[in-house]
């Protein structure tokens, strides 16, 4: 079987691999950066061979031609799929301006640094596959009709609840799951659509939105889309990272908004002897925020807020915000950190936060899970953007900054609770 020779794109390591896949993502010995195949090797080849190769087939005059307009260079080789170039001087500081007319002609581009240097990759671009709409539609429905049925199942309990206390309401369950449905899928999109924004801007491909439905206490497990070709800079992985966090909490902020005026204050002097006791919903800065602004008041040792299920919903947007700007793995969080930690660096905070997670179970058996699943998804790393020797604008710095006090208003340590 064919083995691949390999060099580093952070610290320029060499070493033949039992492989011949063009890039093995956190594969060096040396610093856990990424290997890029540099030749496939015949098994009557040596390295050394290789090593001193620097013949030029494979590489299309058209597309050198173009490379040289962006960037003075020089080749180091081309073996295999992969060319190799030392860029001595940058002419083109877009680096999406070059993959948009590099694209076209079947090539993506990485611009890294190895030790002093910074280096040029160019690869063959990969054809994603196409998406099946009626997917997409599918979960859409179905996640439509749990999160009615999470609606109307709150929304009995809900009047149910305000019936034995005495309070009178007209508020019918149907209605209650409709307005549910709505404002969960409504922040969930939004949210999603952020980053489909951002995806477009970038000109990175990506799907649609893909609901999740599932049988709990709110009807799903959220909403995701594939991003199916590489981030291109720091720049465009700060607008991913942020654009759905951002979009999803400006549509749950107004529904909790909504939701809070609906949920009627009730003094604990007031309730029976068993009322007050069952499952609750944690807190944090915000929601307490908004407790303070729009009653006066908020869940405590002197009164039970009873949440309507439309303030559920809202409760459970900025819940989501904060879970998924966790800086770690593959989270929106995560392609912020990535965009300024070198990817061992990143790798260590993912375990650490992992780890920390872990211990949170404590507290909440819930995190247990995530704990897993965040070093999982750290297991497999983030490459990061395609060229990161461009420097982060200041424009991104103070948005990531943004994102990171969003992080902090959104922390619910202990997300249920029971009293």
């Amino acid at each position: 079987m064919p083995k691949g020779l390999y060099e580093c794109v952070n610290c320029g390591h060499r070493e033949v691999m039992d492989s011949t896949e063009p890039l093995l993502e956190g594969a060096c010995p040396e610093c856990g950066g990424d290997m890029i195949l540099v030749k496939v090797l015949e098994d009557s080849e040596s390295p050394e061979a290789s090593e001193s190769s620097q013949e030029a087939a494979g590489i299309r005059a058209d597309v050198e031609a173009l490379l040289r307009k962006f960037y003075s260079l020089e080749l180091i080789e081309v073996q295999g799929a992969v060319a190799v170039f030392r860029v001595t001087e940058i002419h083109e500081r877009d680096f999406e301006a070059v993959l948009a007319e590099l694209e076209p002609l079947g090539y993506w581009a990485a611009l890294k640094r190895a030790g002093n240097e910074v280096r040029l990759f160019l690869f063959p671009a990969e054809q994603p596959k196409r998406d099946n709409p009626l997917v997409g539609a599918t979960l859409f429905v179905l996640t439509l009709i749990s999160t009615l049925w999470a609606g109307y199942i709150l929304g009995l309990s809900y009047v149910r609840t305000l019936s034995d206390l005495g309070i009178p309401t007209r508020q019918s369950p149907y209605l209650i799951a409709v307005a549910f449905s709505v404002s969960v899928m409504g922040i969930l999109g939004t949210h999603e659509l952020g980053h489909k924004v951002a995806a477009s801007m970038h000109n990175v491909r990506s799907t649609f939105p893909y609901f999740i439905p599932f049988p709990n206490l709110l009807g799903t497990l959220g909403a995701v889309i594939r991003v199916k070709s590489p981030i291109p800079t720091r720049k465009a992985a700060v607008d991913l990272g942020v654009s759905g966090p951002i979009a999803g909490l400006l549509v749950a902020i107004p529904v909790t908004v909504i939701g809070i005026k609906l949920s009627p204050v009730i003094p604990m002097s007031a309730l029976p002897g068993a009322a007050g006791k069952g499952i609750y919903f944690g807190t944090n800065l915000v929601f307490i925020l908004l407790e303070k602004l729009i009653l006066g008041a908020r869940s405590g040792d002197n009164y039970l807020i009873q949440l309507h299920p439309v303030a559920i919903a809202g409760w459970v947007g900025i819940f989501v915000t904060f879970l998924n700007l966790i800086p770690a793995a593959q989270l929106d969080g995560g392609h912020v950190a990535r965009a300024f930690l070198p990817e061992r660096a990143h790798r260590y905070l993912t375990l650490g936060l992992g780890l920390l997670i872990l211990l949170m179970s404590y507290y909440w058996a819930g995190w247990a899970i995530w704990a897993i699943l965040v070093l999982f998804l750290g297991a497999a790393g983030n490459p990061g953007a395609l060229d990161e020797v461009s420097p982060v604008p200041l424009s991104r710095k103070v948005l990531a900054l943004i994102a990171a006090l969003i992080f902090v208003i959104t922390v619910t340590p202990v997300p249920f609770y029971t009293g």
